[in-house]
């Protein structure tokens, strides 16, 4: 594609350190060097923050673009879903592409073809992991979304699976590419990080691992109810974003008196969060629904084996060589964590091999190949 301008929704690129910001950031990252001839331009209502801001690699390639007159949140927000097309058309952009499943509105009908990438439709799947005033919104933003987009790129089979059940959206006009993934977790961990993390955060001696903010839909009462089952010198370690789900568990500690095995950490900077990962004996993901999950292969590229929660896409993302177990299932994810422990070696070995597929340029090439198809199909 030679000369051309794309234009990005990158609310989530200069808001959010993980998640959806990170695919972002990472997605950006690994395309601009593939077209060196095409201009980037990420559309964010603010400058959101400095330090996220700044995990996009500067090049003559890539351009921030704010609205400099908005003061206020919903000024920003209605730029966000419809006052950005004007800037779209005005900056030349011959195709747009939503990052975190949104479109705004008018795209369509002022000629710009529209990408979206679709995580999940957990809100469709369980609303009742959401408060009802949210789950209506965001069934209205995917409407919406779907009148816009010519084309949806769903991040795992299990997504485009609940696209095609809840959405009236034809099948060849979706993609399936897999979110990319930092190597970053795969590259060795100095002494001194390692010795930092365990120091800063106290972590145990032995200890399995977590990530993920701390809510019900992740589900990691199941490992709480497992560290029960495990032997006493061997703690839990949780690192997250906490939510009122926290009373819940702290109440099931108290109950099983694990009070001096489970460890909870918030605000883990992308700097340390390698280092906790590196020295954990195995990683536990019991999420009960997940459009990807990341966490897994991270924990994958560290050197982790993985026990997970089957019902969603978690083994599309772990391969055939992590175990899972029933959200539910106590006894099975006690016994998988010590399964995991004395196969270590043999199941990250495989494992490893089957996640490089979600590696960056990989997929950055397949979402060029997207592009081109959306723009094919406009000259059609």
């Amino acid at each position: 594609m030679n000369k051309k301008t794309i234009g990005y929704d990158a609310k989530r690129i200069v808001r959010n350190g993980t998640g959806l910001g990170s695919y972002g950031r990472t997605l950006v990252n690994d395309l601009a060097p593939l077209m060196p001839d095409t201009t980037l331009r990420l559309y964010a209502p603010d400058a959101g923050r400095d330090d996220l801001r700044c995990q996009v690699q500067p090049r003559e390639n890539v351009r921030f673009c704010y609205p400099s007159h908005l003061r206020f949140r919903l000024q920003r927000d209605w730029w966000r879903m419809k006052g950005v097309v004007k800037e779209l058309c005005r900056d030349g952009v011959e195709l747009y592409h939503g990052l975190s499943g949104e479109l705004p509105e008018g795209l369509s009908a002022a000629g710009i073809p529209g990408v979206v990438t679709v995580h999940d439709l957990i809100f469709l799947r369980h609303p009742e992991f959401y408060p009802a005033l949210d789950a209506f919104f965001y069934k209205l933003k995917f409407r919406k979304m779907l009148r816009e987009a010519t084309r949806i790129i769903a991040i795992s089979a299990c997504t485009k699976r609940d696209i095609l059940y809840y959405g009236d959206f034809p099948e060849d006009r979706i993609d399936l590419v897999y979110q990319s993934c930092s190597a970053r977790f795969s590259r060795p961990v100095s002494p001194d990080l390692l010795e930092e993390a365990r120091r800063k955060y106290r972590l145990p001696q032995r200890y399995v691992l977590n990530v993920g903010t701390v809510e019900v839909r992740k589900n990691i009462l199941l490992g709480i109810r497992a560290m029960a089952k495990l032997p006493a010198d061997l703690h839990l370690v949780i690192v997250g974003r906490q939510t009122k789900y926290q009373k819940q568990l702290d109440a099931e500690i108290r109950r099983l008196a694990l009070g001096n095995r489970i460890h909870f950490l918030q605000g883990v900077p992308n700097t340390l969060l390698p280092a906790v990962y590196r020295q954990a004996e195995v990683f536990i993901y019991p999420s009960r629904y997940e459009g990807f999950g990341v966490p897994v292969i991270e924990a994958i590229q560290s050197g982790l084996p993985v026990v997970a929660a089957t019902g969603s896409c978690l083994e599309e993302a772990g391969g055939p060589d992590c175990l899972y177990v029933d959200p539910d299932d106590v006894e099975g994810a006690a016994a998988s964590v010590l399964t995991a422990m004395e196969n270590r070696t043999e199941m990250v070995g495989r494992s490893r091999h089957y996640v490089r597929r979600f590696e960056n340029q990989n997929v950055a090439a397949q979402v060029l190949d997207v592009y081109e198809k959306t723009l094919l199909m406009v000259k059609k």
